[in-house]
């Protein structure tokens, strides 16, 4: 599996250390600043601006309607796994208007975590078909809201039309380590895929 390094420069306490890249992404109001925030071990970078009247006609607030901020370009953090890796999080914005960052974001990136609501899973499917047309390796962490309905994970990828390749975990994001697990998820999720690809060998 190849890690972008992070040992060109910097910080000496960085020196030889393996920085990981993954994205955090998801329909609005999933609950992606949230979950940067919620593992990230910095005070993270958040772009929230207040939702405005005019952004309101263009939002779907449904099931999110105490919503009053929206991410209109990243949120980043960052979480050391080990001595040896750390994992470098970016929220993605969530409406369509600003999907012109996706591109911009994904570059470099070894996977992502695709937030669903079960309330609205419509709200991912965008997410879902931009890392599948890329082939970047994601999961998808299904938060669990609190008065939401529950259901299983192959429920949910019946609902999204997954292959059974891609993990699928049940989480609640405010919580750190529920949010890291789903981390864990991706990682291991990410080392599988590698060695998998490395045992078919070159196409």
């Amino acid at each position: 599996m190849a890690f972008v390094s992070s040992d060109r420069g910097g910080s000496s306490e960085l020196q030889g250390v393996q920085a990981v890249k993954l994205l955090i992404a998801g329909g609005f109001g999933v609950g992606k600043t949230t979950m940067v925030g919620s593992v990230s071990e910095i005070k993270p970078l958040r772009t929230e601006e207040r939702l405005s009247e005019i952004g309101a006609g263009v939002d779907d607030l449904s099931g999110v309607e105490g919503k009053t901020t929206t991410t209109v370009a990243l949120d980043f953090g960052r979480i050391t796994i080990s001595p040896e890796v750390v994992l470098y999080l970016f929220g993605t914005p969530g409406q369509d208007r600003f999907w012109f960052m996706w591109k911009e974001l994904s570059v470099g990136t070894l996977g992502a975590v695709v937030l669903a609501d079960t309330r609205r899973l419509e709200g991912c499917f965008s997410a879902v078909d931009f890392f599948e047309s890329r082939g970047i390796p994601f999961i998808v962490g299904v938060n669990c809201f609190e008065g939401s309905d529950v259901y299983t994970p192959e429920e949910v990828r019946s609902a999204l039309d997954i292959g059974p390749h891609v993990p699928i975990q049940l989480c609640d994001v405010r919580n750190r380590e529920s949010a890291k697990r789903v981390l864990i998820g991706l990682l291991e999720h990410l080392m599988a895929t590698a060695t998998a690809e490395f045992v078919a060998g070159p196409r």
